[in-house]
Order: structure tokens, then sequence, then C-alpha cells
């Protein structure tokens, strides 16, 4: 159980990248979507101002977090930097999560 990968089959894209861009990871949702890009870089798929964004995520440690609109299904990405090492000081690169929300979703206040 050691190596098993808990997020190959799971509802939802997800993408692992170095901080060059590097993809070493995708689940089969993400090949599903994007191709198999691993051990390419994903910059070259992105628009300049997409690629200012990615640089921004991984030089400041930010988060980017949006929806967008695909083939008819709304989906929300979220792009969130991983780190190296366990005090969380040096980016590794980002991961990004694409979940397909329902059309119809509650919403609970938890506070």
């Amino acid at each position: 159980m050691e190596n098993q990968d808990f997020y190959k089959g799971v509802n939802l894209a997800i993408t692992v990248s170095d901080k060059e861009g590097n993809v070493l990871y995708q689940n089969d949702s993400s090949i599903e979507v994007n191709g198999d890009v691993r051990g390419r870089n994903m910059m070259g798929c992105h628009n300049e101002r997409s690629q200012q964004i990615i640089r921004h995520l991984v030089n400041d440690a930010a988060t980017n977090a949006y929806t967008i609109s695909k083939k008819g299904k709304k989906k929300l990405i979220y792009q969130t930097p991983w780190y190296e090492d366990e005090a969380k000081q040096a980016v590794g690169g980002l991961i990004e999560f694409s979940i397909v929300l329902p059309e119809e979703m509650p919403h609970y206040d938890r506070g």
C-alpha cells in the first residue's frame, strides 16, 4: 500500500510540475483532459499572461483559484505550490487541481 497512487483514478484532474514548469505527475483525469504531458514543459502550452501568473505563483509561494467553463462544464481551477521541505521554505513547484462543479451545488456556512 506504501507505493499506491491514491490520486490515479479520482474524479478530478491533478497535475504536478516543478519550478521550471516541467510536468512531473498527472493522474488519469489530467491525462484525459490535457494529454500525456509528463516530462514536458507546460510553459509552451500557456500564453504570456498565464506564464507570468505561473512564475508569480512559484516565486511568491502564492495560490491562484478561479472558475472556467469548458465544453459545457463549469470547473474550479486551484493552483498552489508544493514544498521541498516540511518547513515550507522551498517551493518545489505547483500542483493544479481541476474539478468539474455540479450545476447545482449547496453552500453551507459553518462559522
